[in-house]
Formats: structure tokens, C-alpha cells, sequence
């Protein structure tokens, strides 16, 4: 079967693609940026990939018009507080214009659980998409689900620095908030499940995994997963705002995705039936047996995709290509050079910068970085890496955008995330001479842009310094899978 897979490149997407693949079916991607598809070569090479953003003019002539089947995975949530519902309203009614032309029979849409007649922001937006695809010219079939808990997901990742980092919290009323959450491993079994079946047609289904939990009973059951105790106190004098900020300093979560949870964890999520999972013979899996699967993908280095590498996860949400051509007028810049012994062990150090490796000189004060700019509002070094050892064009690195990463030309381009008075990349090249280039480069917004980089010099001789011979002299770590 032909199938279109949008958000080809968003969590559910990445996990979804190599399922569909597995199954035999042939698919075309649409992403908005091909460079954001974060495939292996032997992947790319077996889809279609399409350029299209939803929220501009539709041109129908860009699909295949022998789509049978596609799945709509597309969602604005983290992306605005504010006006996120018309972009998913907006890319629905485009989406609808696009496939018109194709012989396509079954749209099938992961959506929310809706419980409540007053809904959150989020949720409203959900249905009203739900509502826009049912006028399309095709069957529909919604999925809604509630919390997907998985390696990477932003519920789970949520909950693991809630847990991990704070033995004792004091929360806001909504921990008491009832959700049912689900396996992603099992939405994917449900999203597969209803392909091409027609008694699914034109039908929306609640999924949920077996438990009902309250939001503090899934904080408790983490903790118990992970061998240690902790302690909830709940106020009643938080406000929607206090939350959100609550959220976005204790995780890694951006500020706009906190105001969106906040504002939906206030409603109860609990599945209506189990009907689909009777229809496909489904077994869903329990909550602490998600968590223990979650933490097998971690620890064997086998993370698919992380809500992370979105680009709303940060403050770059713009064309890539727009900035891989790094400037050369009206900049400052650090550019440093190193004979190299052993290129082929640099490379794999660069290509394991960030993250758990670190920054290979000062990480105290990458550290302090990273707080500061989480102070200052910015996304600050929490995100992280999700591959230890892999990169790919448009992943999140600490507080850094990959513009740029090709192992075959050994050159890795970041650009900054982080909040500052101007535009930064840091590029790293390895030549044929086998010379490592490691240049800094910083664009400045006036006055305010040239006197920050005067005022950093001091720290960056020593940490660019140090970053270099480091690169150039450690044994790269071995990231093993765990048997």
C-alpha cells in the first residue's frame, strides 16, 4: 500500500516509519525541510520524501496521486500559546486540498482524549481538527489517545526530571488530575491496526493502556520503577502561570509546551471504552512496564526519536538552509587549528560532543551557561542529545541547532539557541591534511552583541582552547548497546 506519512520527522513519525517499512508498505514523507528527515542512508533510500508545509498555499501536484492511505501526525501544540489552534486548523483544511486530487481512501489522525465538555486550549484544537478531516474526501479514522509514555516523548521525559531531580516536590492541584497513559509501543500497534480495515472507517476511538492514574500516582510508580522514594505535597495556591514556570525551570521542556500541559492537565483524560482494542486483539501494556521499556531503548542506545529534536523545543524555528552559509562580514570570530594524530578517533569526538560526553573543557561553565540562559528564558543545556553517538541535521545538542553534519566531509555546524545579543554558530572541520579547523563565530546585534563577545574572550581562550587539544587527544567513548 501507498501511504503518506506526515510529521514524517516528529516523534510519533520517526517511531511509525520504520513499522510501516517492516510491513511492506511504500511511503512518501512530507516534511517541511528534507535536511530535518533524520534517517540512515538505507531508510531514505526506501521512501519518497516530499517538501510541505501545511500552513502555506496548497500545491496538490506535489503528492503522488496514488496515495491510498495516509496518517496525520501534525500538531502545533509547543509551537505558540496563542495562536497554535489556527496553524492546526489551518494545516488541516490544506491537508484536505492536497490529498483531493489522490486516490486516497483512509485518513487515519492521532488525536487527544476529549472527556469534558469545557476543553483545554489543546484539546479544543484537537477536536476541531478531527472535525475539519471528517469533511475531507476520504474515511477517517481518530485515534485519541491521552499520555504517550515512551523514550523521548515529552511526557515521559517530563516526569523522569520531576522525579529524578526532585525527591521532595511541593505541586500545583493538577497532580490529582486523572489521565490513562499508553505505551507508545502500543499506539504504534494501534496505528498499524487500523490500516485498510474498513469496520474502522469513518470512526473515532479512545486508546488507553489497563492503569488510571492520577498525575501524582504516576510520579509515585516512577519512582518505584526506578528503586527510590519520593515525596509529593500538594498546594492548592499555585497558579496556571506558577506551574508552567515550575515546569519549564525543573525540566527540559520550553515554556510554550509548559503553558500548553498546564493548561491541559487540569482536565481529566480517561479512555471511554476499549472497543478498538477488543476489534484488533490488542494487549496494552501497564504503565510500569512502559517505563521499564523506555529505559531499556535508553540504556541500549537504541532512542529512535525525542521531542527534543523538534524545532519548537527551542527558539530556532526557521529555514536551516537559511543559515548553513555562515557569514564572513561584520563578525567576530574565534578560529583555532590543530595537527591531528588520530582523525579518525576526532571525528568520532566530535561527533559526541554535548550531551552526557560534554563539552570537553570547562562543562562547569557550559553548565553555568546553560543556567543562565534558563534564567534568561532560553532552552538552556537540558535538552541534551538523543543519540549518543549520531547526528543528524536539525537535532536539538544542549543549547545548539545542527545546521549542518556529514561525516563523509567531516564537518559539523551548531548554531546558538541560547539567548543572546546577536547570532552564533561553532563549526567543526577536519581537512585533507588532516588539520581539525574549530571556528566560532558570532554575528552582533549592536552595541550591546559586541560588547558581550569582548567580555567573554577571557573564558573562551581558555574553553576553546582547551576544546580543541581535547578533541584532538581523548579516546572517543564507547556507547555499547546493554545485553
Amino acid at each position: 500500500m501507498k501511504i503518506l506519512l506526515t510529521g514524517a520527522n516528529g516523534y510519533i513519525g520517526m517511531r511509525l516509519l520504520p513499522r510501516l517499512l517492516e510491513l511492506g508498505h511504500e511511503v512518501v514523507c512530507a516534511v517541511r525541510d528534507e535536511n530535518r528527515l533524520s534517517v540512515d542512508e538505507e531508510t531514505r533510500a526506501r521512501v519518497k520524501i516530499v517538501e510541505v508545509d501545511f500552513l502555506k498555499e496548497p500545491d496538490p501536484a506535489i503528492l503522488p496521486d496514488d496515495i491510498e492511505a495516509a496518517y496525520y501526525l501534525i500538531h502545533s501544540m509547543s509551537s505558540s500559546t496563542s495562536d497554535f489552534d489556527e496553524q492546526e486548523a489551518l494545516s488541516a483544511q490544506n491537508f484536505n486540498t492536497m490529498v483531493a486530487g489522490t486516490g486516497i481512501k483512509q485518513v487515519i489522525y492521532l488525536s487527544g482524549i476529549v472527556n469534558e465538555e469545557k476543553l483545554s486550549k489543546h484539546l479544543s484544537s484537537r477536536k476541531n481538527v478531527e472535525d475539519i478531516l471528517y469533511q475531507g474526501n476520504y474515511h477517517l479514522t481518530v485515534l485519541r489517545a491521552g499520555i504517550i509514555v515512551g523514550s523521548g516523548s515529552s511526557s515521559f521525559e517530563i516526569i523522569r526530571d520531576l522525579c529524578e531531580k526532585l525527591p521532595i516536590m511541593i505541586t500545583p492541584r493538577w497532580v490529582l488530575t486523572k489521565t490513562q497513559p499508553i505505551a507508545i509501543r502500543d499506539v504504534i500497534n494501534f496505528l498499524t491496526g487500523v490500516l485498510g480495515r474498513e469496520d474502522c472507517y469513518d470512526q473515532s476511538f479512545d486508546i488507553g493502556g489497563p492503569d488510571v492514574l492520577t498525575y501524582k500516582e504516576m510520579l509515585h510508580r516512577y519512582a518505584k520503577v526506578r528503586g527510590f522514594k519520593n515525596w509529593i505535597i500538594t498546594v492548592p495556591v499555585m497558579t496556571p502561570k506558577l506551574s508552567s514556570y515550575w515546569l519549564y525551570f525543573v525540566t527540559a521542556t520550553s515554556y510554550k509546551l509548559a503553558v500548553n500541559l498546564v493548561d491541559s492537565m487540569k482536565m481529566e483524560v480517561v479512555a471511554r471504552d476499549n472497543k478498538l482494542q477488543e476489534i484488533l486483539g490488542i494487549k496494552t501494556h501497564t504503565y510500569e512496564e512502559a517505563i521499564k521499556m523506555a529505559f531499556r531503548k535508553i540504556e541500549q542506545n537504541l532512542v529512535i526519536s525525542s521531542w527534543k529534536d523538534s524545532m519548537v523545543s527551542g527558539r530556532f524555528q526557521r529555514n536551516l538552509e537559511k543559515y548553513i552559509q555562515v557569514p564572513k562580514y561584520g563578525v567576530l570570530t574565534d578560529a583555532k587549528k590543530i595537527q591531528l594524530e588520530d582523525p579518525k578517533a576526532a571525528l568520532q569526538n566530535i561527533w559526541q560532543i554535548g550531551g552526557a560526553r560534554g563539552w570537553y573543557y570547562g562543562n562547569w561553565m557550559w553548565q553555568f551557561r546553560g543556567f543562565m540562559d534558563k534564567l534568561n528564558g532560553g532552552v538552556g543545556l537540558r535538552r541534551g542529545r538523543t543519540h549518543p553517538d549520531k547526528i543528524f541535521p536539525g537535532d536539538s545538542l544542549d543549547f545548539w541547532r545542527v545546521l549542518l553534519a556529514s561525516k563523509e566531509h567531516k564537518r559539523l555546524l551548531l548554531f546558538a539557541e541560547m539567548r543572546l545579543p546577536g547570532e552564533a554558530w561553532l563549526e567543526f572541520r577536519i581537512d585533507d591534511k588532516n588539520v581539525l579547523h574549530q571556528t566560532a563565530t558570532f554575528r552582533p546585534r549592536g552595541l550591546w552583541g559586541r560588547l558581550y563577545w569582548y567580555a567573554m574572550l577571557p573564558f573562551h581562550f581558555f574553553i576553546f582552547e582547551g576544546m580543541i587539544n581535547n578533541i584532538a587527544k581523548s579516546k572517543p567513548a564507547s556507547f555499547q548497546p546493554v545485553p
